[in-house]
């Protein structure tokens, strides 16, 4: 295998990955506006993740589970195969959403919030999506 085959597999994953938040997020919530924050979910949560990991605050747990996780998206092989219709994809996004409400647990919301690159809204989406707190408007 190539590291350009590599690189296309972890690509095609992790658009994949996007478009299965996307419709959970407008399942969820549709309206007004929800298209726009679930097309921005996913590069606001790959960065999220990129800035918790290197937060020296953070506890080692916390920045271990978050490698953890890069690690498996990046790898071409998943727990469930791609090519199990929808479950096949469906497993990169519940990984993720797991590894983040084990995240929040540790460290706590408002660090993730702290964190988080984008809009008040996309915070709002991905706290519905990983069933984090809701927080409330100021």
């Amino acid at each position: 295998m190539t590291i350009v085959t590599t690189l296309l597999g972890v690509a095609a994953g992790l658009l994949l990955v996007w478009l299965a938040l996307v419709v959970a997020l407008l399942v969820m919530c549709p309206g007004k506006g929800a298209l726009t924050e679930a097309l921005r979910l996913l590069p606001d949560t790959l960065r999220l993740v990129r800035r918790l990991a290197a937060d020296p605050g953070m506890p080692r747990g916390v920045r271990i589970r978050l490698g953890a996780l890069m690690a498996y998206l990046a790898l071409p092989f998943d727990l469930v195969p791609d090519f199990v219709p929808i479950l096949g994809y469906a497993d990169d996004a519940i990984v993720v959403v797991a590894v983040l409400r084990s995240v929040v647990r540790r460290a706590g919301p408002d660090a993730v919030h702290q964190h988080w690159p984008g809009s008040d809204e996309g915070f709002a989406a991905l706290s519905r999506v990983a069933g984090l707190p809701q927080r409330e408007a100021v």
